[in-house]
């Protein structure tokens, strides 16, 4: 049985239940399966039924599907409320013929985060006899370094690490797990996969959208936390880290948690010329008037929070010495899209010089986390014709070109993760811990230092100028929505 706390939530209407139902066509979900959800509207199993019908399909499969739906209105603050819920788990699992095996889904405030362990322990609902009980926890992993380790600490009291699934919807895409299998597959990537081969890493994660009415929140949290902390950093590991000896979660999380130990720290006076922060500011885009940051609902008319954030930093190991390493993510940009970018040294001599308009080709290998996912190659061909004129091309693979399959969503993939108990694209506390630790110097540099300034940036442009100047080895890829089109047309 799949309990989802907070289940009258915009999450579990959006993403949880779709994904089930898609599990449920496939095929994928065990005979003895339910859902219950657990929050605070006085929902009847019907009504919460109909309620999440809106975001399904109408067939035949939905009505069967939605039988598997169920609900208890729940306080998660009243130790009452967990006796009744664990008399109606025991209930229907007896009915549905579960085996006992539970998982608790923690879609609430991270203010419940330390609350509803507990009670589920002291409701004797986190330890059994027969069958497994596992615990899934959203981001925000904590808000700091210090409130990571104190929520480890409190979970840890009443759940094992074993039983702890801390979920980043960004490690269930299809292409972040294909990061494995290019570098780890494939004869003619790995051998390059080093600082001799490799000149620089830029890792990008761009949204067109504003904070939509989430002024109030976004405004104590900001891009670096939102997103450096947890999705880009978790990417860089995927990139960065050693080929581990067995494909099991154990031997490829240990991995990804050295590089975060090899991160190299930035000391607070490093910070203004390593670390950029924008806020996005009002404009015109396509003749309509966009507010800014600051004109938000909810926002302060004064506030220091970045919606942009760009980072340069080194992973001190024998692999990537030297090597910089570039993470970017914003706010209104001209384009939603998320994708790593190898660029690779140039060849070493300059045999092509002396052609009238050469440039020298930088290969890049381009993997494209989403939209239009897919891999880009970029080389060097000849042009057609008299001479060796040098031209850049690009190869490349599509997701979409793929006949007859569709690539599952992230939470679809993770919940049935999680259900097979296969921890491998679930954060560990310790890397949780470590990725905080690189972090928390550079917002105690921007909390305690008022020189260290906020750059503007109008709507639907790129970001500051400054995050432009901290990569020294050339512009940032400027990408579009389609993965090939870059250096021609871009829709912005």
């Amino acid at each position: 049985m799949l309990v989802i706390f907070g289940a009258s939530g915009d999450l579990t209407r959006r993403k949880l239940i779709p994904a089930l139902y898609d599990l449920y066509v496939k095929e994928l979900l065990p005979a003895g399966f339910a859902v219950v959800g657990a929050s605070r509207t006085p929902f009847s199993d019907e009504e919460f039924r109909e309620n999440m019908r809106t975001f399904l399909p109408g067939t035949e499969k939905t009505d069967l599907f939605s039988k598997m739906l169920h609900y208890l209105p729940f306080d998660p603050e009243k130790e009452e409320d967990y006796h009744l819920l664990r008399k109606r788990l025991a209930d229907l699992g007896q009915e549905k013929q579960t085996g006992g095996n539970l998982i608790f889904y923690l879609s609430t405030p991270p203010s419940l985060y330390g609350i509803i362990p507990a009670r589920l322990h002291a409701a004797g609902l986190s330890r059994s006899d027969r069958g497994f009980r596992r615990l899934i926890v959203e981001k925000p992993f904590g808000t700091s370094l210090h409130s990571a380790r104190e929520l480890n600490v409190n979970l840890l009291h009443y759940f094992d690490e074993e039983q702890i699934f801390r979920i980043d919807h960004y490690l269930g895409k299809e292409t972040v797990q294909n990061m494995l299998v290019t570098r780890f597959s494939n004869g003619i990537f790995e051998p390059l996969w080093n600082r001799n081969f490799i000149h620089h890493v830029e890792i990008t994660s761009a949204e067109t959208l504003g904070v939509e009415g989430r002024g109030g929140y976004y405004d104590q949290s900001g891009a670096l936390r939102d997103m450096i902390q947890n999705h880009l950093l978790q990417l860089t590991g995927f990139i960065a880290m050693e080929p581990p000896a067995v494909l099991g979660a154990d031997a490829i999380r240990n991995e990804t948690l050295k590089v975060f130990q090899a991160l190299r720290p930035l000391r607070e006076e490093e910070t203004a010329t390593m670390a950029v922060r924008g806020q996005y500011l009002s404009s015109l885009i396509r003749g309509e008037k966009i507010a800014g940051y600051r004109e938000e609902k909810g926002v302060n008319p004064s506030s220091r929070t970045e919606t942009y954030a760009a980072l340069k930093f080194y992973i001190d190991n024998w692999r990537w010495a030297g090597v910089p390493f570039y993470l970017r993510t914003g706010k209104k940009l001209p384009a939603r899209v998320t994708e790593a970018v190898v660029h690779f040294r140039h060849v070493p001599h300059h045999l092509f010089s002396g052609i009238p308009g050469y440039q020298p080709v930088s290969n890049q290998l381009v993997i494209r986390i989403q939209p239009d996912e897919g891999i880009l190659l970029k080389m060097g061909m000849k042009e057609p014709g008299a001479g060796f004129h040098v031209k850049t091309v690009n190869m490349d693979f599509h997701y979409s070109d793929l006949a007859g399959i569709t690539l599952p969503s992230a939470y679809e993939r993770l919940l049935l993760d999680c259900m097979q108990g296969d921890a491998t694209l679930f954060s560990r506390g310790d890397a949780v811990e470590e990725a905080w630790k690189f972090v928390q110097p550079i917002l105690d540099a921007w909390e305690n230092n008022p020189h260290i300034p906020v750059y503007g940036y109008p709507a639907g442009t790129w970001g500051p100028q400054a995050a432009d100047d901290l990569m020294e080895e050339g512009p940032w890829r400027f990408p579009c929505k389609n993965l090939t089109d870059d250096g021609t047309y871009c829709e912005l």
